[in-house]
């Protein structure tokens, strides 16, 4: 695994949360922590830039910013769980740090299929060019700086859209025997599923 480089206060106060977990003894003096590093979460009550993109897709309005083609890994939450429950109880997982995904690389235009296909709908036609939205997402969020009130997108959404974000998880695969169960269409179809019967969606 890649050596940590935190550069906000956010991430700061991640790893030192992390090292205080590994730290952790028994009386025994045998170490107890283990760190989950989780993927993107989904599922019913998802929150966040997700759930943001599930309602605007629900809507058919969303427009996609770039190719689609920079990379995410997700986790589905019930699979969540499941690595939680094998870490707490495998005897090889103290002490230790995981990548917590379903296994594999998803691009955003893969991610975004999926939730339509979840949907019944058809994914998006067309999509704005990455420099044309920026500046366009510029405008807005000075206009609303001088008016004193909140920008509804900014450049800094932008840059968060369109950032690759991957991470291998093979570790917790063959150290503790981890499968995921859910693919990323199964996911996102019990996802949007129990969104529609819980009157989420």
């Amino acid at each position: 695994m890649s050596p940590t480089h935190p550069d906000t206060f956010y991430a700061q106060t991640k790893c030192a949360a992390e090292q205080i977990v590994l730290n952790a003894r028994g009386a025994d003096g045998q170490l107890l922590g283990t760190v989950l590093r989780l993927g993107a979460v989904y599922g019913s009550r998802i929150k966040g830039n997700y759930e943001r993109m599930v309602r605007i897709l629900a809507r058919r309005r969303f427009i996609p910013v770039g190719d689609g083609r920079n990379r995410r890994t997700l986790i589905y939450d019930k699979d969540v769980v499941k690595a939680v429950a094998l870490a707490i109880e495998h005897p090889a997982a103290a002490g230790c740090v995981y990548n917590v995904t379903d296994g594999s690389f998803h691009t955003l235009n893969e991610i975004i299929s999926a939730i339509c296909e979840a949907l019944d709908h058809k994914p998006p036609r067309f999509s704005l060019p990455v420099a044309s939205a920026c500046f366009v997402a510029g405008i807005i969020e000075n206009a609303a700086r001088l008016c004193g009130c909140r920008s509804p997108i900014t450049r800094a959404t932008i840059d968060k859209y369109t950032e690759d974000i991957a991470v291998e998880s093979n570790s917790i695969q063959k150290e503790l025997g981890f499968v995921p169960q859910y693919t990323l269409d199964a996911g996102w179809r019990e996802t949007i599923k129990e969104m529609r019967e819980s009157g989420l969606l």
